[in-house]
């Protein structure tokens, strides 16, 4: 980290101001802290200097100290409202330049290409600028097939999960049509069963019918056959009768 941070050097402005006013002052020490690399001091001075006049410069320099802090979010605030706010070229592309700084140690290699994109623009010839542009673009392409590489696997990965739920859904299927065709059959044979049993039933009782009705038959025949032996006897007692009869009609008197 230290050997990046003076790779992507600050461009901190040298100007001191002759004004007596003490926010200017206040801005001078600050420029003394930050050159004797007291980066917390420097930002104290800093934002009292800010507090009473609001610059560019005071503002910038406090990027600076915060940038040296590694507090890279808040310092982006700082360089952003100078890029945007500044009237003064060189302070724009400056503050792009550390701004593209910022973003590259955040690993932020699209927003710093663009940041210092745009510091060439305002300063064309800067040459640490066109330095850092060509190492956030090499980083920029190198995060790109990365990105690129962890997107491919883990569509690969989804798609190896994606066919391994369809092949336990189908398995899954597979199981519960055979567990279906074995309960179908299970039912089919509980019902042949079933069936069996009341063709069973229903053959007993109706041979239990039959031999009753068998029974039924013998009997009435025994009654008729009585009937029948009875009414003989009447008839031959009648024609006994008939017979006596005759025979006394023949007497003498």
């Amino acid at each position: 980290m230290k050997n990046l941070l003076i790779l992507l050097s600050l461009l901190i402005s040298s100007q001191l101001w002759s004004q007596d006013h003490e926010a200017h002052k206040l801005l001078r020490n600050g420029d003394e802290e930050y050159r004797m690399q007291d980066y917390s001091a420097a930002e104290e001075k800093y934002r009292k200097s800010l507090e009473k006049e609001t610059t560019a410069k005071g503002k910038y320099n406090l990027g600076n100290t915060l940038y040296s802090q590694e507090r890279f979010d808040e310092a982006l605030k700082q360089y952003e409202s100078v890029a945007l706010s500044s009237a003064d070229d060189a302070t724009r592309s400056k503050a792009y330049h550390n701004l593209g700084n910022a973003h590259f140690l955040k690993q932020e290699y699209d927003k710093s290409v663009d940041a210092f994109k745009n510091s060439l623009r305002l300063n064309p010839s800067d040459l640490d600028t066109k330095k850092n542009l060509s190492m956030a673009l090499r980083q920029m392409r190198m995060q790109q097939q990365q990105q690129q590489q962890q997107q491919q696997q883990q569509e690969s990965e989804e798609n190896k999960d994606e066919e391994n739920q369809d092949q336990q859904d189908q398995e899954q299927k597979q199981q519960q049509e055979q567990q279906q065709d074995e309960e179908q059959k299970e039912q089919e044979q509980k019902n042949e069963e079933q069936q069996d049993q009341e063709n069973q039933e229903n053959q007993e009782q109706q041979e239990q019918e039959d031999m009753e009705e068998k029974d039924l038959s013998k009997e009435e025949a025994r009654n008729l056959l009585e009937i029948m032996e009875d009414e003989e006897r009447k008839v031959q007692e009648k024609m006994r009768k008939a017979k006596s009869g005759k025979s006394k009609s023949l007497r003498d008197w």
